[in-house]
């Protein structure tokens, strides 16, 4: 048998003229694909339980499951066992009765600049420390106690309602800490009473120390206080007859400036917020 005839014994292909040709799926040659049904998005706003559970702090997730089983965890009053049970973020959800918050906690240290006012919204238009951190959490945060425009340096936002609570509870021994520019140099005596004691109010004020900055001029003092009165530094300088000039808050409870440059924010590590959660 020849070459040809043995080539003729198979359909050649559609270049040599034959009937065979092979599968192309070039453009509305392709197979059709079977269509799948989209799944339907997830609600934001539904969550298991033991995630729930778990996003409050109370615990693990697994943890979670144990104390779901055991009956711990109430919804809307009623006591839940169902592992993979689903809630609504809108339900009330306790633990042994303490009612629970499934919104992760965050907490958002800034250095504020100055001309800044650090309420929500401002009727005058004026810029707020909010918008300097509405880029850090998605959450809705709050700044822990009050600072006045002028004053600039470290404040703290959180979502968490029961720490800002301890924070700014009036004896709560927090710790603060001042550089305070004067518009005249601080006599020596002054710096003596401010450390003894300034009545402010028939009440008097005690600071944990003051000193003078080093290497820089007179006008210029360190001060640590706990007080958690209304522009507190401000008043004591005034009650003997200096001008605050500048007033920068450089510790707040045990946080510093370091790395974070005037304006920017950052968030707190893990042992920062352990360390806040000690203050009662």
């Amino acid at each position: 048998m020849s070459r040809s005839d043995s080539n003729n014994d198979k359909k050649a292909s559609g270049r040599q003229g034959g009937t065979f040709r092979k599968k192309s799926y070039a453009r509305g040659n392709a197979p059709v694909k079977k269509k799948t049904e989209a799944k339907p998005p997830s609600d934001p706003n539904v969550m298991r339980l033991n995630r729930y559970v778990a996003n409050s702090g109370v615990c693990s997730r697994r943890d979670a499951d144990i104390y779901i089983s055991a009956g711990n965890i109430t919804v809307n009053g009623k006591p839940i066992t169902e592992m993979g049970y689903k809630v609504k973020l809108t339900d009330e959800v306790k633990f042994d009765g303490r009612l629970l918050n499934p919104e992760k906690k965050e907490y958002v240290l800034l250095n504020k600049p100055k001309d800044f006012v650090t309420t929500p919204k401002d009727e005058h238009g004026r810029r707020t420390v909010a918008s300097l951190v509405s880029s850090a959490s998605k959450s809705k945060l709050t700044v822990v106690g009050k600072m006045d425009k002028s004053t600039t340096g470290l404040l703290l936002f959180t979502n968490d309602g029961e720490m800002t609570k301890r924070l700014t509870k009036p004896k709560n021994g927090l710790r603060k800490i001042y550089h305070v520019e004067l518009n005249k140099n601080l006599r020596g005596e002054d710096l003596l009473k401010i450390k003894e004691g300034i009545s402010i109010e028939d009440s008097v004020v005690r600071v944990d120390d003051i000193s003078f900055i080093e290497n820089a001029p007179k006008r210029e003092v360190g001060i640590e206080l706990k007080s958690t009165r209304n522009k507190i530094v401000r008043r004591i300088f005034e009650e003997l007859e200096y001008e605050v000039v500048k007033l920068d808050r450089v510790v707040y409870a045990g946080l510093t400036k370091k790395d974070l440059p005037r304006g920017h924010w950052r968030h707190l590590t893990e042992q920062e917020v352990i360390n806040l959660g000690m203050i009662k």
